[in-house]
């Protein structure tokens, strides 16, 4: 079986197709859809002018085309919508809805629009709104669940076009331009079903093609599935394929019946490869996932997904990677097929051999941007070579690649409404993979995503431990997004839920997560109070890194008020502790935030003694960058003091450290207070 790019949900095909062209039929369609663009709106009749975009919708069952329709008619128009096509789709192919939030924020990326990961679903579609207001777009919504889901994506534009797929009417929106879809025309059917079985056995006995075609109710996605099969077997005649769905009247229908006598005609091992594909992520599949579920190599079930694309079971997602997707007309009968033909237990067992894989598949992505860790290469090293990535970009390639099938294996893990083991450690390491190879900013709304679930489980199974972390990890989020007041609230809530959980951790990272949002809203005595608080439980778990470092915390917030007094007693206790616990690198900087006090206080001479130790912590440590910076400050101070001579040996020093680089000479200057 050769490979073919298949859509089962329509009747686009491989560019080795014998007719000319990549579309076949739905020409009287295209043309009333055409014509409503330019045909007036209700308003328009009225003599107001319309308030928001013309929605066309194409409706039909799964497998009848209409994907595939839709797309021509984008094609077609295009060019006079002149800022892009945008696309969007609104279920996944188990027929679970997206939701707003998520199609929101993909339409938003797409424009180079950036909003908060934490934003409500109002603020994103207004966002939405505004960003189209000005544009002459054209919007794609397949798969639409509902009308609620369309209206909230609908710009206030009546320059923009917006095309949505959907099975039934979108009742509520108004003006909307229905076009229903049934079986193709009696020619195109035929072609479509010479370009899968060959034209020779098509024109050999046009009459048994015609049957065929009715058999299968000219629906594309039975008459694709009726090639493949026909493309597989030479010798079969096509009157003999039409007998056997005339002869087999259930209420299947009739791509349930083609799928049915596909299926029967496969390998037990393949079949059951094929079952057990209603388990992928999102219906997206690729070697790996095929492989974990069957129990199977890797290169045997890619062999065995490229025979389901030929087959037109399954579509060839145009990625550099190998990848595929579950037509959503099928994924129904896939489930029913494995609930008939697999235990409980064995899906179970097949799922978690899945999520496995993806665990493993992280830890490989992640341990790849690790070069300086002897700890990581051999745990690299120690993994099987199918599960390595040969450089960071090829990881960071498969990572945004398979991000949609990813995701949906995050949801998936806590589907049941559990958070076991392996879901933590699934959740664990796509967050530490993305944080690796995107950064935490870049990844953000993803990130939010992600600790949300374990958010949602932890309050339904009431997980005070598991809620506190969550609620921690939003607000970092939230905190380094700017949305400061918002993450105070879930730092709040996350200090309750450990109390609740006893959990003395995440209590005391609460409390100073508190006192940081206090120290960003300006609330200086506040701030001082909370990490007070952390201090104290620091100290009397003689934790002396953290208490260290809090330490300083409470010194910074005395600095910004200005109690310069009270900043130099908790900088003097910072470097007391860093220097119990050998940190050199702290010392120093702690030392150069001390200088800076002492120098605010206007204590010069204090500021320059503080100032040279801290140039000598900083050579112990090895830290060239604060060395540099540190040069320069004295060279500030010597200015100020009335010594320009001493003050230009200092920046000479300072040059030669940073190798006379003007551009790291200027961003070194505000080292030491940003750390």
């Amino acid at each position: 079986m050769t490979e073919q790019a298949v859509d089962t949900d329509g009747v686009r095909l491989s560019d080795d197709a014998l007719d000319e062209g990549r579309f076949l039929g739905r020409t009287r369609e295209l043309k009333e859809l055409r014509a409503d663009i330019e045909r007036a709106g209700l308003d328009t009749l009225s003599g107001r002018k319309a308030p928001r975009a013309r929605v066309l919708l194409i409706a039909g069952r799964p497998g009848s085309g209409r994907t595939a329709l839709a797309e021509e008619l984008v094609s077609q128009v295009a060019d006079r919508y002149p800022d892009g096509v945008l696309r969007a789709r609104l279920s996944e192919p188990d027929g679970t809805r997206v939701p707003v939030t998520d199609l929101a924020r993909e339409l938003l990326t797409e424009l180079e629009r950036t909003v908060p990961p934490g934003a409500r679903e109002d603020d994103l579609t207004q966002e939405l709104r505004t960003a189209l207001a000005d544009r002459r777009s054209l919007l794609l919504l397949d798969d639409a669940v509902d009308a609620e889901q369309v209206d909230a994506l609908l710009p206030d534009s009546p320059d923009c076009l917006v095309v949505a797929v959907a099975e039934g009417p979108l009742t509520g929106i108004a003006d909307v331009r229905p076009c229903t879809l049934g079986g193709m025309d009696t020619k195109s059917a035929v072609r479509l079903l010479s370009r899968h079985a060959g034209s020779v056995r098509i024109t050999v006995d046009p009459r048994a093609a015609e049957q065929l075609v009715e058999a299968c109710q000219a629906q594309p996605a039975a008459l694709t599935l009726a090639g493949g099969w026909l493309a597989a077997r030479p010798k079969a005649a096509v009157a003999d394929l039409a007998r056997q769905l005339h002869g087999d009247g259930d209420a299947a229908g009739p791509l349930g019946r083609v799928f049915r006598l596909a299926y029967a005609s496969l390998p037990g091992p393949a079949a059951r490869t094929l079952r057990l594909l209603s388990l992928a992520p999102a219906g997206l599949v690729d070697p790996h996932t095929a492989s974990a579920l069957a129990g199977c190599s890797v290169e045997g079930a890619r062999t065995t997904l490229d025979g389901f694309v030929a087959l037109g079971m399954l579509r060839a997602v145009g990625s550099p990677l190998p990848q595929y997707e579950v037509p959503g007309c099928l994924h129904p009968l896939l489930e029913a097929l494995a609930e008939a033909h697999d235990r409980p237990a064995e899906l179970q067992l097949a799922r978690a051999r899945m999520l496995e894989r993806t665990v493993r598949l992280l830890q490989s992505c992640r341990a790849i941007t690790e070069t300086d860790s002897p700890q990581a290469r051999e745990k690299l090293l120690g993994m099987p070579r199918a599960l390595r990535f040969p450089t960071p970009r090829a990881a960071a390639d498969w990572l945004r690649i398979r991000r949609p099938a990813l995701l949906a294996a995050a949801r998936l893990a806590v589907a049941d409404g559990e958070l076991d083991t392996l879901a933590r450690r699934l959740m664990s390491q796509l967050v530490r993979a993305m944080v690796a190879h995107f950064g935490t900013h870049a990844a953000a709304a993803d990130l939010y995503g992600i600790h949300r679930l374990v958010l949602d489980v932890a309050e339904r199974r009431e997980l005070p431990r598991e809620k506190a972390a969550a609620l921690l990890n939003l607000g970092d989020l939230d905190a380094r997004t700017g949305r400061t007041a918002e993450a105070l609230v879930r730092y709040r809530a996350a200090l309750d839920a450990g109390r609740e959980a006893n959990d003395p951790y995440a209590t005391g990272r609460a409390m100073e997560s508190v006192g940081g949002a206090h120290l960003e809203l300006g609330d200086y005595d506040r701030a001082a109070d909370w990490f007070g608080r952390a201090l104290v439980q620091r100290l009397a778990r003689d934790e002396r890194a953290d208490a260290a470092r809090i330490y300083g915390r409470i010194a910074t917030a005395h600095t910004y008020a200005g109690r310069y007094g009270e900043a130099v007693r908790g900088w003097r206790a910072a470097i007391a502790g860093y220097r119990r616990t050998g940190d050199a690198t702290a010392h120093a900087r702690a030392l150069s935030e001390l200088a800076r006090v002492q120098e605010y206080a206007g204590r010069p001479e204090e500021s320059l003694r503080t100032c040279e130790e801290a140039v000598e912590q900083a050579r112990r440590a090895d830290d060239v960058r604060l060395q540099a910076a540190l040069h320069l400050r004295l060279a500030d101070t010597l200015d100020h003091l009335g010594d320009p001579a001493a003050a230009g040996l200092h920046r000479a020093a300072a040059e030669r450290l940073l190798g006379e680089d003007p551009v790291n000479t200027c961003e070194i200057r505000s080292t030491p207070a940003e750390d």
